[in-house]
């Protein structure tokens, strides 16, 4: 993460939590992000360097008021007037994390070759619970090239039981095998 994201999502969530509010703030980051990813034509606006700091504060206030918490609107203005935009996913990733931390929750990158069906990743959470001791945010997603089995991304580390994995030990293994 950068400087300004840690920062400033820092200075959010601290914001955020002492008004009862981080949870709500959290969502509509989440929300506010893919809709930047969806439409990133929005974000260049506010970096337009031809519009002044004013007028990109007022396309923040006329598209956000009333839509988003005040703190969050404040926030994209802030970010808006710095030029510092284009941070807003690194900021809302820095303000999941000391939420994650300060409520228990452990977030948990989970590859497959193909989607999980809901029965799995049930049970796999429940696991991952039992043994983490903490709550349990799944962030599924499908890469073919894993072939089959899982791989768990998790504070900071990583278990890898997949299928490519286990061909690519079996080919290290004989290529240096001696005969």
């Amino acid at each position: 993460m950068t400087q300004i994201a840690t920062v400033y999502g820092q200075a959010l969530y601290a914001l955020a939590k002492e008004d009862g509010c981080a949870m709500p703030v959290l969502e509509e980051m989440k929300a506010l992000e893919e809709s930047f990813r969806e439409e990133p034509a929005f974000l260049r606006l506010l970096a337009a360097p031809n519009l002044s700091k004013e007028e990109r504060c007022a396309i923040v206030d006329s598209s956000f008021r009333g839509r988003v918490n005040p703190f969050l609107l404040n926030f994209l203005k802030i970010l808006t007037e710095k030029g510092y935009s284009k941070h807003f996913g690194d900021c809302r990733r820095v303000y999941q994390q000391i939420y994650n931390q300060d409520n228990g929750i452990l977030e948990v990158s989970v590859v497959t070759a193909v989607p999980l069906t809901e029965e799995q990743s049930a049970r796999l959470k429940e696991k991952l619970c039992t043994i983490t001791g903490k709550s349990v945010d799944l962030i599924c997603r499908t890469d073919p090239a894993c072939l089959g089995g899982v791989r768990l991304d998790y504070d900071g580390m990583r278990v890898d039981d997949t299928v490519a994995r286990r061909l690519d030990s079996i080919r290290n293994l004989l290529k240096n095998t001696v005969l």
